[in-house]
């Protein structure tokens, strides 16, 4: 590459680093304690007030409390959703309700509302969250995660419980205190954790004011869909109240931090919107000229494509055969559209005929347009050339000539596994399958992987499991496919890869990926969880990780769901007709087990040694929850994988470049 077209890729590189580092923010502040002059960056109601280093959301005024309400907000407003996203945060706080009469009452809130004002005669059971005209009505505009410590009516949940209220004192969700360790009115701090993740609030609690490490989960409420009662910008804080019964209600410390998906920097936008133009015309200027100049001196540049691509394969320990393209070429019939086989995620695939001997084949063609093509070639050929199973789908070897990337394996009959799964509008054409070849297939995925995690020289992280990557062979034996996404580790214990980008298929990815950026042995494993709910129930994932109603939508949900009402068994997929050879308890433990592996938390997912395990009657399957966890991170390590590897630890890996998802 010449030195012109050099200084303009850096020049482009420059230009839209800068235009893209201004998107992602944090919304972050942190009081460690309450100080006079930090007034000055919260919004307080008449009454409210700094006082003894906390918030007094209702303070002893001249020794009367009774019938106050009040309310504190950070001064800044927080975006928490747009057309696009929905935000997520964490805050941290320490109450400490002090009781005045016996009992006390009646309790504080953490509060989101576009408005700040304190509703008049808020005081009393009405915790400043709202009044009577307003209750139940649209005009409250709030969310309030209630922490109330006096029973105000036979609605009203007992003393010393914690509540989800949506424009209302009604709580759609509440717990009870009494059978945990938080006693919300016991004159000494509590610390409270709430986590808002995926649109759903878990609350954590613990009678410490220093340490987080005991907390205890006192809530989660369901998917609330927030953007259907609240605007999309909020004010977030507090309110509280007495009545007759009276406390001192206070905060004293609070920390919040979250993803800032608004805008709220409106120099910084009339700063992009005058550079821009400039950009555009200087990029458009630099290119007319290079374009022209090249032109007149009728420069043709050469460039290869991949440089060094045949070096970094050559130098793999195990590579294929290669191949020539004339070879393949004339296998395919000129990639004939009639040997058409299907789209992957990188390439099309086509039916071939390979020599004289006539063997069937399967040659990728990889698509000029693919951003992440050579990538994903390079680590197919040196991560499943150098591995040999009966689960695996062969690769017989590849090409690259002519700026063609090209990857041949051993043809599969069946084609994959999601065309005998799910709908299409051909369907007649593809059987369904019964009960046992569905078995057989999660037990065939099961060993491949296993012997990915754990039969290799260098362990294999697939980090793609999913259906359409499942082959079928003539006798529906499943093969595991389409390595693109492979990452191998270079120590044996170590089992981990992070990437700077997020990679994977949007419904089989395990939630802490978004968080970590890591595939580890058990991202694999909640993906093998995914792809058995599937195969068992005949349908898709059907995740979107900004969809509004995950919980509609998630397979997982879905399973999990029937599975606390005791009615896992209709999930099976209603088109396996039923046959003296079908176990329902067989049945059960192959869901139970896919739900073991979709367990939010990684380090409760079975080890695809003990998933074989369980499929060969070996051991029973893994304990899960009735109801599903919350996903909480930094995950809790469990005590029955004390003797086992850890995924989460520092390691040394390939050096593969940025892979983005798909």
């Amino acid at each position: 590459m010449n030195m012109s077209m050099l200084h303009k890729y850096q020049f482009l590189a420059f230009v839209f680093s800068i235009i893209f580092l201004t998107k992602v923010t944090s919304f972050y502040f942190n009081f460690p304690t309450f100080q006079p002059n930090d007034e000055a960056n919260l919004l307080l109601s008449k009454n409210s007030k700094i006082y003894l280093d906390a918030i007094q959301i209702t303070p002893d005024i001249r020794g009367i409390i009774v019938n106050y309400s009040g309310r504190a907000f950070y001064n800044k407003p927080y975006k928490l959703w747009n057309k696009k996203k929905i935000a997520s945060f964490n805050t941290t706080f320490v109450l400490n309700i002090t009781p005045q009469t016996s009992p006390g009452g009646e309790g504080v809130a953490f509060i989101l509302t576009p408005n700040t004002n304190l509703p008049e005669n808020s005081e009393g059971k009405w915790l400043g969250i709202v009044n009577a005209s307003t209750n139940g009505t649209s005009k409250a505009e709030i969310l309030a995660v209630e922490f109330d410590t006096k029973q105000s009516s036979t609605q009203d949940g007992p003393s010393n419980h914690v509540g989800i209220n949506i424009n209302s004192i009604n709580s759609i969700k509440q717990t009870s205190l009494t059978n945990t360790k938080v006693n919300l009115s016991s004159g000494t701090s509590v610390t409270i954790r709430i986590q808002y993740f995926n649109d759903v609030i878990s609350v954590f609690g613990s009678m410490s004011e220093t340490s987080h490490d005991s907390m205890e989960t006192l809530l989660v409420s369901p998917p609330l869909n927030l953007s259907s009662y609240l605007k999309q910008e909020v004010f977030v804080g507090f309110s509280g109240s007495t009545s007759n019964y009276t406390e001192l209600n206070c905060v004293k410390a609070w920390e919040f931090i979250g993803l800032d998906i608004g805008d709220n920097n409106k120099n910084n936008l009339l700063w992009v919107w005058i550079i821009i133009p400039m950009v555009i015309l200087i990029i458009g200027l630099v290119t007319f000229l290079i374009y022209y100049w090249q032109k007149r001196r009728n420069i043709e540049i050469q460039e290869d494509a991949y440089p060094r691509i045949e070096d970094q394969i050559q130098h793999s320990s195990m590579s294929p055969k290669k191949y020539t393209l004339k070879e393949l070429i004339k296998a395919t019939n000129g990639f004939n559209h009639q040997n058409k086989l299907g789209e992957g995620g990188f390439g099309t695939v086509y039916k071939g005929i390979l020599g004289n001997n006539n063997k069937e084949i399967a040659v990728k063609r990889v698509s000029k347009n693919s951003r992440q093509g050579k990538q994903e070639f390079v680590a197919e050929v040196t991560t499943i050339g150098s591995l040999h199973h009966k689960n695996l789908v062969k690769l017989i070897g590849w090409c690259y000539e002519k700026k063609e990337l090209l990857l041949v394996y051993e043809y599969m009959p069946n084609g994959s596994l999601d065309k005998y799964l799910f709908f299409h509008p051909n369907q007649n054409s593809y059987a369904t399958l019964n009960w046992e070849t569905r078995h057989s297939v999660i037990h065939g995925v099961a060993q491949a992987l296993d012997y990915l995690h754990n039969g290799c020289e260098k362990r294999v992280l697939h980090r793609d499991i999913k259906a359409s990557n499942i082959m079928l062979d003539l006798e529906f034996n499943a093969k595991l496919g389409d390595f693109g996404l492979a990452r191998t580790i270079q120590k044996k214990n170590e089992t981990h890869h992070s990437t700077k980008e997020i990679a994977g298929t949007p419904g089989y990815m395990a939630p802490e990926t978004f968080l970590t950026g890591r595939a580890t042995v058990e991202t694999d494993v909640y993906g093998f969880g995914v792809l058995v709910l599937e195969v068992v129930c005949g349908k898709r994932p059907g995740n979107n990780i900004y969809a509004q109603d995950d919980y509609k939508n998630s397979i997982v949900y879905w399973v999990w769901e029937l599975y606390g009402k005791g009615n896992i068994l209709s999930a099976l997929d209603k088109r396996v007709i039923s046959s003296s050879e079908m176990d329902d308890e067989e049945i059960e433990i192959v869901l139970v087990l896919g739900l073991a592996c979709c367990h939010p938390n990684p380090h409760e997912r079975p080890t695809m040694r003990s998933v074989l395990q369980v499929l060969n009657g070996e051991a029973n399957p893994p304990m899960v929850p009735i109801d599903r966890p919350a996903f909480v991170w930094p995950a809790m390590p469990s005590s029955f994988k004390e003797n086992e590897d850890s995924s989460l630890i520092n390691g040394t890996l390939t050096p593969f470049t940025e892979i983005s998802g798909r």
